[in-house]
C-alpha cells in the first residue's frame, strides 16, 4: 500500500509557494517571514507552525472585506511546511515583482506578509451590484495564491483595441491598471449569469489581464469559513 500511495508525497520544496496537485497550496515557512491566510483554509503542517485567527492588527484594514465579502484573515509564522486548501477549489501561484493584483475576496487564498495591501470598492459597479463589489488589492514583491472554481483563463486584455467583459461572478483577479466599468443588457442576460431579467458585466479595457473562473454561481461570493 505504501508503493501505491508513494506518488502523492510531497515533492522537494523548489519555492516559497507551489502547487501539490492542482487543489493543494504548499508553503515553505520561514521564522520573520510570515504569511497571512483565508481562516479555516489549513488542511496540514509540518515542523512548527502558529496561527493567529483575525488578528487585531488587521482588522481595522479588512472591515470591510469581512463585512461585505465575508473573508476573514489568519496570520501564519513559524519554520515548516504549511499545506492550504479551499474546499477542493484549483489554486494558482503567483510571483509578484513589484507589481500588482486586484483579487476578488473570496478567491484570495493567501499572500506574503510584507506585501501591501488593502480592500477597495470596485469603481463603477455600484449601481449594477447593489453595495457594490469589493476586492483585495496585492501589491509589491512577494508571492500571492488565487483560487479558481475549476481551472481558469487568464485573458490579455491588451491584444487588441476590443473591450473585455466578464460576469462579475466568474471574476477571479484582475491587473489595477486596467479600466473598469459596468455594463447592463437584457439581451445578455441568457448567455451571461444565471440570474433573470437585466444581467451586468464589467468591461475591462488596456493593458493587462483578467483572470476568470469557469464558475459563475453567485454563492461562492457569498460562503465563508468558521
Amino acid at each position: 500500500m505504501n508503493q501505491q500511495l508513494a506518488g502523492y508525497a510531497p515533492t522537494p520544496v523548489t519555492a516559497r509557494m507551489e502547487n501539490h496537485g492542482s487543489a493543494m497550496l504548499k508553503v515553505a515557512m520561514q521564522s520573520g517571514q510570515d504569511l497571512f491566510a483565508r481562516t479555516g483554509s489549513m488542511v496540514a503542517y509540518e515542523g512548527f507552525v502558529q496561527y493567529e485567527p483575525n488578528p487585531p492588527a488587521l482588522r481595522q484594514r479588512a472591515s470591510q472585506w469581512l463585512t461585505g465579502e465575508g473573508a476573514p484573515l489568519m496570520k501564519c509564522s513559524g519554520d515548516g511546511l504549511l499545506y492550504l486548501a479551499d474546499y477542493g477549489a484549483n489554486v494558482v501561484c503567483i510571483n509578484l515583482n513589484n507589481d500588482a493584483l486586484s483579487v476578488n475576496g473570496t478567491n484570495l487564498l493567501a499572500f506574503d506578509a510584507h506585501l501591501q495591501w488593502g480592500v477597495e470598492r470596485v469603481k463603477g459597479m455600484a449601481k449594477f451590484a447593489g453595495q457594490g463589489l469589493f476586492n483585495v488589492q496585492v501589491s509589491g514583491t512577494g508571492w500571492v495564491a488565487i483560487t479558481s472554481r475549476g481551472t481558469p483563463i487568464v485573458v490579455d486584455c491588451g491584444r487588441g483595441e476590443d473591450e473585455t467583459f466578464v460576469d462579475p461572478d466568474a471574476l477571479v483577479a484582475w491587473s489595477p491598471n486596467l479600466k473598469v466599468k459596468g455594463k447592463s443588457s437584457f439581451k445578455a442576460s441568457s448567455l451571461i449569469g444565471r440570474g433573470s431579467g437585466e444581467a451586468y458585466q464589467m468591461a475591462f479595457s488596456g493593458q493587462g489581464i483578467v483572470v476568470v473562473q469557469p464558475s459563475e454561481d453567485s454563492t461562492d461570493r457569498l460562503r465563508t469559513r468558521g
